[in-house]
């Protein structure tokens, strides 16, 4: 038997212009595509830092992909209201022997109409068969709406963790700068205190070699002098290690970098005294969205258990080369498409026994609504602790960058004394060591106050999931010291 079937499924589906509306609102994603090689801005500021970031790191491209691919689940599962149609070609040349009975519902052997000759024959006719279905559900007691709003739902989700990559990796980035800036900062002190340790160095030598002091004191002053030369040696490579983190987020080479520390080492930030709603966290809103998505996932199994029905029109033709009286007709006959027929008509199924397996799923479902209800709690107990404690960082690091100037003025006034006492011949190499250790642990406390401060304005900034109180605080003019 020589069968042929092609058949194919028709849907109209609603233009794509909601996705592109909603990726044309977010600069990032066209960032992401156009500025793969927008250069790096020099000298690199903190916000430019952060920028470039958010364009350019890989995380966020695929955070945008997420996105988009869940706002096209939305656009799928709303084209479940649309009516289907498919149509049938059919041409085939068969034998013509019929038989009484009944087949059960099956996939194998094929359908077979006309009389039921009294004699069998393997003479084979021409036959054909075309037709159009359009099938549509009018009705179907909330159980599409269900579906959409649950798709909604997890497009939702991928949007807030959208916002949760672009907050991490501006926090990221804006922690990679202060640290690079940190470790250049401690550069300029342990240089300083090696400046001073040679100038000093220098002197005990030749008072030793005037015999006037013991020659224990060169001793520990070369020694004093070593130590600053290896923790100026380990700044050095500190500084090394941040480039290159910084470097991997912009995705740039780490000799490519040339920062401008702005408003970092000029001054601290002020203290934000705005009430935070940790709702609004990205962390919170993601979770609040699985929160619903699981919601609508109950209510789409609570109308699961209702009758479908579906409005059904269809034209259809047949031909065949095999004759009522059973003779054959010669040639092609078959192949056209001798009768025609239409039907319009709704179809009712009901799945009853599906009542149990509906039952424990939909169980299953409300124990993960109320899981993730739970999870979403948990989120914003966690999230208002966070920022408690980010806050009250960012008030002591503010008040020990008030205070450290006190600190250095003093440890400069201790450590001139102490020379001056030494020369004087009325004080040992100790304590002008201990003055000068004095002195350049205040010179980083000092350089690293200011850092700490913006380091945990950062802080505070990921904790309540919203980085722009911490831009605007940078772009702000300098009003002249702390």
């Amino acid at each position: 038997m020589l069968f042929l079937d092609v058949s194919f499924r028709e849907e109209r589906l609603k233009p794509l212009r909601y996705l592109t509306f909603l990726l044309a609102l977010t600069p990032l994603s066209l960032a992401a595509a156009d500025q793969q090689s927008a250069p790096l801005p020099s000298p690199l500021t903190i916000e430019a830092t952060v920028n470039y970031a958010l364009t350019h790191y890989p995380q966020i491209r695929a955070a945008l992909e997420q996105r988009a691919a869940a706002n096209s689940g939305v656009t799928l599962a709303r084209t479940a209201y649309l009516p289907s149609a498919n149509t049938l070609w059919q041409g085939n040349r068969a034998t013509r022997n019929n038989i009484f009975g009944l087949l059960l519902p099956q996939s194998v052997i094929p359908s077979l109409t006309g009389p039921v000759l009294p004699t069998t024959s393997n003479q084979s006719v021409w036959g054909s068969a075309a037709g159009l279905l359009v099938s549509w559900e009018p009705v179907d007691f909330g159980y599409r709406r269900a579906a959409v709003d649950a798709a909604r739902a997890g497009a939702g989700v991928a949007s807030a963790e959208l916002e949760i990559s672009q907050l991490d990796v501006a926090t990221a980035a804006a922690g990679a700068f202060i640290s690079v800036i940190d470790a250049q900062q401690a550069i300029h002190s342990a240089q300083a205190d090696v400046d001073r340790r040679e100038v000093f160095s220098r002197s005990v030598h030749v008072l030793v070699q005037n015999q006037l002091r013991p020659g224990a004191e060169a001793s520990r002053a070369d020694a004093e002098l070593a130590a600053a030369r290896i923790g100026l040696i380990q700044a050095r490579t500190n500084e090394k290690v941040s480039l290159a983190t910084l470097a991997n987020l912009l995705g740039v080479a780490a000799d490519a970098l040339q920062l401008d520390a702005g408003p970092l080492i000029q001054r601290t930030p002020t203290i934000a005294t705005e009430t935070t709603n940790v709702a609004a966290n990205p962390v919170a809103a993601a979770e609040n969205g699985r929160v619903q998505q699981a919601a609508a996932q109950v209510r789409e199994l609570d109308r699961s258990y209702y009758p479908h029905f579906n409005l059904q029109s269809g034209i259809s033709a047949r031909g065949s080369g095999a004759n009522g009286d059973g003779t054959v007709s010669g040639g092609t006959s078959g192949l056209g498409l001798e009768r025609e027929n239409w039907v319009v008509g709704l179809t009712a199924t009901f799945p009853v026994l599906d009542f149990f397996s509906i039952r424990a799923r939909k169980q299953v479902a409300s124990a993960n609504e109320r899981a993730e209800s739970a999870r979403y709690q948990q989120t914003l107990q966690d999230l208002s602790a966070q920022v408690t404690e980010a806050q009250a960082r960012l008030e002591g690091a503010i008040a020990i960058a008030h205070a450290t100037p006190t600190e250095l003025q003093a440890a400069r006034d201790t450590e001139s004394q102490a020379r001056a006492r030494y020369q004087a011949a009325l004080t040992n190499v100790i304590e002008v060591s201990d003055a000068q250790s004095l002195l350049i642990r205040a010179e980083s406390d000092d350089a690293a106050s200011k850092l700490n401060a913006w380091r945990a304005l950062v802080s505070l900034s990921a904790a309540q999931g919203d980085f722009t109180p911490f831009l605007d605080e940078v772009r702000k003019t300098p009003m002249g010291g702390r």
